[in-house]
């Protein structure tokens, strides 16, 4: 498989819909919640801050994956 692992700490403090961001494994849950798409935080890897997504996928699923992420972080603030 074929990962990126990127730093997400810009969305934490943020909140939508009564949820808040506070690491990175609330906002998993929240992409989760909100875009249907899962993410893995990067704790595992010795990198807390950050987030795995896969991009072993079509395009087709990976463009409506990121499209529904992109929606979903748009309305933290």
């Amino acid at each position: 498989a074929f990962y990126f692992f990127p730093d997400v700490t810009a969305f934490f403090g943020k909140s939508a819909d009564g949820f808040k961001v506070n690491n990175a494994d609330d906002l998993c849950l929240y992409i989760l919640e909100k875009a249907n798409v899962s993410l893995v935080t990067g704790e595992a890897f010795g990198a807390p801050n950050f987030v795995r997504l896969s991009y072993a996928a079509s395009d087709e699923e990976l463009v409506e994956a990121l499209k529904r992420m992109k929606s979903a972080l748009a309305k933290l603030a």
